[in-house]
């Protein structure tokens, strides 16, 4: 107790610049201070809401997912609509659940008939910097990026964010990345590309080494707790056995959003906003009271693009 005036007097003692100094700019602070009009609508059109079955406490499960943007893996996502709006899903099942690697859901059985038209793409996993500016003459930051990535990787040329979503680069090709949360079609062997009837997420570390092998559909903007704590197969790369098919988790409905009378709406952080580039820039170099070295750089796939939810 003797040394506690010592020290309120060192207090006292310190300039009212320093007893007063600014709260560290931190990523969460830059978000929230972000202006409404760097905010984007998620179109409902572009959003699923998966419900899984109760949880063991009866809890409700509800998994909200965000369907890629043109003109990437379009082919793919067209199914995926097509999918969720015949309800092929409701009573299917979370099936596989591999450590450190994927969640994977669909029919296990394999003899559910598809929605007609929905089959397998013909078509590459990338698509060439000149059909990007085909589609939209604005994506001219495919070339020359407001913001990308800045640290090296070894994946890409370079890395950037392109309305919303982190896309890598390389050889005059533009493809969508397999981060954490994002969900992509599960396939066979080639050419079979999938159809979007077999959906995976990644549940553990980013999986770079899918990129360009497999589709990236979209991404879980809410509930990933409820896919990535789920318990994992034993069988073959995280497969239920017949003996753990309890485990399986119940699929009772996906659907557009567009379709629910009570719309969940959701917005992100423009990726070409001043306050992203600030985001972006914090992630890289967090000086805020926990860290004491900036790490100087940033994993593309470790600058979560910040999405929330509004009221209508």
């Amino acid at each position: 107790m003797k040394h506690l005036p010592v020290i309120a007097t060192l207090a006292f003692a310190l300039p009212a610049a320093a007893q007063e100094a600014r709260e560290p700019v931190t990523p969460a602070s830059v978000v929230a201070s972000a202006s409404a009009d760097e905010w984007v609508t998620i179109s409902p059109e572009d959003i699923l809401v998966m419900e899984l079955a109760p949880d063991a406490r009866g809890n409700e499960r509800t998994v909200v997912i965000q369907l890629m943007s043109p003109p990437f893996s379009q082919p793919w996502v067209d199914n995926v609509r097509a999918l969720a709006e015949a309800h092929w899903w409701d009573g299917t099942s979370v099936y596989r659940v591999q450590d450190n690697y994927v969640a994977q859901w669909g029919d296990e059985t394999e003899e559910r008939a598809l929605p007609e038209g929905v089959v397998s793409p013909s078509t590459s996993f990338a698509l060439s910097i000149a059909a990007v500016a085909d589609f939209d003459a604005n994506l001219e930051a495919m070339v020359s990026p407001v913001i990308s990535n800045p640290s090296p990787s070894a994946y890409a040329s370079e890395e950037l964010f392109v309305r919303g979503w982190p896309l890598a680069l390389g050889d005059m090709t533009a493809w969508p990345i397999h981060c954490y949360g994002y969900i992509g079609v599960a396939r066979d062997y080639a050419p079979d590309t999938g159809t979007g009837a077999e959906l995976y997420t990644i549940i553990g570390q980013p999986q770079r080494h899918m990129d360009r092998n497999l589709a990236v559909v979209g991404r879980v903007i809410e509930g990933m707790e409820h896919l990535s704590s789920l318990p994992r197969g034993t069988g073959e790369v995280g497969f239920y056995t017949q003996d753990e098919a309890d485990l399986r988790t119940p699929i009772i409905s996906v659907r557009l959003a567009s379709e629910l009378p009570e719309p969940p709406a959701y917005e992100y952080l423009a990726s070409d906003s001043e306050s992203f580039a600030r985001y972006v820039e914090v992630r890289a170099n967090r000086d805020d009271a926990f860290y004491t070295v900036p790490a100087g750089g940033v994993d593309v796939c470790s600058v979560q693009v910040p999405v929330r939810r509004v009221s209508e």
